[in-house]
């Protein structure tokens, strides 16, 4: 298949989205967002992008107010503000949307758009690790390491840290290795430091590279 074929077929899909999403269907009308964000065989154009997730959003989607309010957040096709963000997160949040649940702990550990609360901010971590998300994982590892919302806790840091990793979650696999090299919460090696540092530093992450440097220095 050509490129002209694609954009042909790409340009088909963007016709019938369009069709179901003036209709009213939420799926279409999210869909037809997407393309518009990211300009898939149409102009770019975020406050459209905007105009028909925000319907699909009202209608209950949650992933779609997910993505509603990192549009907030970020001020892209609508005036930027994080207590709409936060308001979107939450609606999808306590849907089951795991993203959105990863989302609103960050607001809550920013205090960005509510008070700032480690503890709210470790609940919603909590709940999206345990859908597997492994960024959210990663996150509840270093609240246990380093007692944010939840007593320091070495062991759990390292169950976190370990369940994030192996999913290939770069900070993760860097924070894994950091707890080997020291032996917190594990026994102490060397080894096994490196090979997490070097799986994190081949994901590019620069601290981890620069501990492969120093490990064969």
């Amino acid at each position: 298949m050509n490129h002209r074929q694609i954009a042909r077929d790409n340009y088909q899909t963007y016709i019938w989205f369009r069709s179901a999403a003036e209709q009213g269907d939420a799926y279409a009308q999210f869909n037809l967002g997407l393309m518009y964000k990211k300009g898939d065989s149409i102009a770019v154009d975020h406050e459209r992008a905007f105009a028909w997730i925000r319907q699909a959003a009202m209608q209950g989607l949650a992933f779609a107010q997910n993505h509603l309010g990192a549009m907030y957040y970020h001020g892209r096709g609508v005036t930027q503000s994080d207590a709409d963000a936060v308001f979107w997160f939450r609606r999808a949040a306590t849907q089951g949307d795991a993203s959105a649940q990863q989302n609103l702990g960050q607001m809550y550990r920013k205090g960005r758009g509510v008070p700032q609360s480690d503890e709210l901010a470790l609940a919603w971590f909590y709940r999206a690790s345990e859908q597997g998300v492994a960024s959210a994982q990663s996150l509840l590892g270093e609240a246990y390491a380093n007692a944010l919302g939840v007593k320091r806790n070495d062991a759990m840091a390292l169950a976190w840290f370990r369940k994030a990793a192996l999913q290939g979650d770069p900070a993760a696999q860097l924070n894994l290795g950091l707890l080997y090299r020291r032996g917190q919460g594990v026994a102490q090696s060397d080894v096994q430091a490196l090979a997490w540092f070097r799986q994190a530093a081949a994901q590019g992450v620069a601290a981890a590279q620069r501990q492969v440097g120093v490990a064969y220095a």
